[in-house]
């Protein structure tokens, strides 16, 4: 079997960490995985144009499926630390950097790496 390359291999590591927040809240479903995919294919191509970027790309993929899931669903993820209130989205910080984190602007407060939100919302990670 021929081993992956390095941009290949943080498409697929950035496609495992949204997939794996997106399960979280069971917001998985075909139509939300579907702009994974479209996500993914579209930043392939950014990624081969910069390959500099390739520890952007988890960020970049998580806040293209959330303005997906936005226009077609409504706010994706919803923060679970401020309870009271207007129910709002977390959002990706950096917005173009490495180790991206959701984060909750209104409490000023991070709250999980992107694929460890699962964490913040009380459950145990996954063996």
């Amino acid at each position: 079997m021929e081993s992956i390359g390095p941009l290949e291999q943080s498409l697929h590591t950035a496609r495992a960490l949204v997939l794996a927040d997106l399960a979280v809240g069971e917001v998985a479903a075909p139509d939300v995985v579907s702009m994974v995919e479209d996500s993914v294919v579209q930043r392939r191509w950014w990624v081969e144009q910069w390959p500099e970027g390739a520890d952007f790309v988890a960020g970049l993929v998580a806040q293209d499926v959330q303005d997906a899931i936005l226009e077609r669903h409504g706010r994706w993820p919803l923060c679970p630390v401020c309870g009271a209130g207007d129910p709002h989205a977390l959002e990706v910080e950096p917005e173009l950097g490495a180790d991206p984190h959701w984060v909750c602007h209104k409490a000023g407060v991070k709250v999980a790496a992107i694929g460890s939100l699962g964490t913040a919302m009380g459950e145990a990670p996954s063996p």
